[in-house]
């Protein structure tokens, strides 16, 4: 969502995204970790091969949902829900 977006909903619907949004920044945790958990085994087993290199590939996945979970908390600490 756009920041102009997020500013359109009402404080229920950014509650709703805020919780949404704060559990996907655990998922993501969990993703990245396992990413380099297989990297570490590949590396062992194999040497560096593209398995090394997986958990690059996911970092701008987990920017965009950090840098989304960053403007729904201010935008919630702007409007005092939080």
């Amino acid at each position: 969502m756009n920041p102009k977006e997020l500013e359109e909903l009402s404080d229920e619907e950014l509650l709703a995204a805020w919780k949404t949004a704060k559990s996907m920044k655990g998922y993501d945790a969990v993703i990245f970790g396992v990413l380099i958990g297989i990297a570490i085994y590949s590396v062992v087993k194999n040497g560096f091969g593209l398995l090394t290199f997986l958990p690059l590939i996911y970092l701008p996945v987990a920017g965009r949902n950090n840098k989304k979970f960053r403007e729904l908390d201010n935008l919630l600490k702007g409007r005092e829900l939080k």
